[in-house]
């Protein structure tokens, strides 16, 4: 399929969901898509190489948003970047963890994913990410490997208990396995954040969904993503990633 019949499919769907569908707030200005930093919390005001790193992190260190500190915080149980405790119901089983831990590295290190950012009214943070196209194989693999694991909310994002400084279960919130709160992949990914991802069709590699995991060693593969989003954006299409699968 060439790029000129996937930008009319882009352009068609666009104007088939443009009446009915839930407008986020204002997305970043056509110019202001490619290579840019979220202004959240911990985001750097724009990317820059970062040699040093840390772990899951490294594959962004060539141009990352995020700093050394940053990425060595968010390998900890429970960080000081937002006191956030994964262990909340029994230890985390460390397959599972390391899924987490590469959804942090994307989110604070990526310079890819300035299509899906939105601004927000939050204390915290001033934008946030929205149906970012994850690929369907690290969507997929994430919720195998955290099947067994133990949680007691559907979203992380909101309703814990922050009395003691670090989120706790709600009153009444039962622990109990990922598959439980989480009965698909795409009610993992796509729940788990409130919409931070929408589960894509497309597969790795494809060049129209983001990747958590790829080896920096072959480049980052998000850059065409991010930037044949923005294309399509510009022209007027929506930004997830649902078009020719």
């Amino acid at each position: 399929m060439d790029m000129a019949w996937q930008m009319m499919q882009l352009l068609l769907l666009a104007l088939l969901t443009a009446a009915g569908s839930a407008q986020p707030r204002s997305a970043r200005a056509g110019t202001d898509l490619l290579n840019v930093c979220m202004n959240a919390k911990h985001h750097k005001t724009q990317p820059s190489p970062e040699d040093e790193l840390y772990g899951q992190c490294s594959p962004w260190k060539k141009n990352a948003c995020c700093t050394a500190s940053t990425s060595q915080e968010l390998h900890k149980d429970t960080s000081r970047l937002y006191n956030f405790n994964w262990d909340h119901c029994g230890k985390m089983e460390p397959t599972c963890k390391r899924h987490f831990i590469q959804d942090s590295c994307l989110y604070e290190c990526s310079p890819n994913l300035g299509p899906w950012i939105r601004q927000v009214n939050q204390s915290w943070r001033k934008e946030r990410i929205l149906n970012v196209p994850l690929c369907k194989e690290d969507c997929e693999r994430w919720w195998e490997d955290c099947r067994t694991s133990y949680t007691c909310k559907s979203n992380w994002h909101k309703g814990w208990n922050w009395t003691s400084g670090i989120n706790e279960c709600p009153a009444g919130a039962l622990c109990s396995t990922f598959e439980s709160y989480f009965p698909t992949p795409a009610a993992l990914c796509e729940g788990l954040w409130s919409h931070s991802f929408k589960v894509s069709n497309y597969s790795r590699g494809s060049g129209r969904c983001i990747q958590m995991w790829f080896d920096s060693a072959q480049g980052n593969p998000n850059e065409e993503v991010a930037k044949f989003y923005a294309e399509a954006m510009n022209a007027g299409a929506p930004s997830h990633g649902i078009i020719g699968s």
